[in-house]
């Protein structure tokens, strides 16, 4: 048994056993990542899908994920491959039709690949990268070899010692702040609210980064809360200590039910409107998506 030191959960994984990721084993007595190079989702896509909206715009970047998160969110947009039985399972008998084989050299050379197609790099994206920060690490050394660009799309609960190992080879980030109460990030979310924070404070320092909130009915979407989200942003400090947050995007995004949430309406399209105006009023870079 050894134990995991990603997120909070700090799982003490049996050997052969499986973190409440469903991505992270023992093997010989030490916590491995078992998604490594197990790849279920690749495509080209604009970088404004990440969403990064001030980080190279009109660009592409090649995007994969593999399988596996620490969080359960019942809105979940892929929750086939963040937390299906499906996905665990592929953990558990090591194979399966759902992902492809593609090893950091492969992935490097796909992406030089399509340099000329207006490709600037990966994103690792789709489901969470962090509880694989082994391939993401891995990977993002050979990408800037190659002159490009290496893209975080994370909920942002990880360790900073986890952070600090892979962002010297990070460019940009996209992180989830989904809301701003404990409360909703432990029931609702499953999830650790002071790691985020702390994760969003380290991350500033290492590279460009772009925030997102969900906004549900009825869970996070009141003018106090924005209020304070806002606030927060804009009292980030770079490495030197200077107040830069009023400049980080903030990207605030219409809900849909799906998944296990489906007990609720799709957020009004001008209530996203109106909380935009609320960020704005701390913030210089506020987008509004799924609208």
């Amino acid at each position: 048994m050894a134990k995991c030191k990603v997120c909070f959960r700090h799982c003490d994984i049996k050997e052969n056993g499986t973190g409440f990721c469903g991505a992270r084993t023992c093997k010989e007595g030490e916590v491995v990542s078992s998604n490594y190079g197990r790849i279920t989702s690749i495509a080209l896509d604009p970088i404004e899908k990440k969403p990064l909206s001030r980080f190279y715009p009109g660009s592409k970047i090649l995007s994969v994920g593999s399988y596996g998160c620490n969080l359960r969110c019942p809105f979940c947009q892929n929750s086939d491959i963040s937390w299906s039985d499906y996905a665990l399972s592929l953990n558990e008998n090591g194979d399966g039709d759902g992902y492809r084989m593609i090893m950091p050299r492969d992935l490097a050379d796909l992406a030089y690949h399509y340099k000329d197609a207006g490709n600037i790099g990966v994103a690792f994206t789709y489901n969470e990268p962090l509880i694989g920060y082994e391939y993401v690490r891995d990977t993002a050394k050979l990408i800037h070899e190659m002159g490009m660009k290496n893209v975080l799309v994370s909920n942002g609960t990880a360790e900073i010692s986890i952070l600090d190992e892979i962002g010297p080879y990070i460019d940009g980030m996209n992180i989830d702040l989904k809301g701003f109460k404990e409360e909703y990030y432990d029931k609702t979310l499953g999830g650790s609210f002071d790691m985020v924070k702390k994760f969003i404070e380290r991350a500033v320092i290492y590279s460009h980064v772009e925030l997102t909130t969900l906004i549900v009915p009825g869970e996070n979407d009141s003018d106090e809360e924005m209020r304070n989200i806002s606030s927060w942003i804009a009292g980030l400090k770079n490495g030197d200590g200077d107040i830069i947050g009023e400049n980080i995007p903030l990207h605030i995004s219409r809900f849909f039910p799906r998944f296990k949430m489906t007990d609720r309406s799709a957020t009004d399209v001008s209530h996203i409107y109106h909380l935009a105006e609320i960020a704005r009023e701390k913030l210089k870079y506020v987008y509004t998506g799924n609208c």
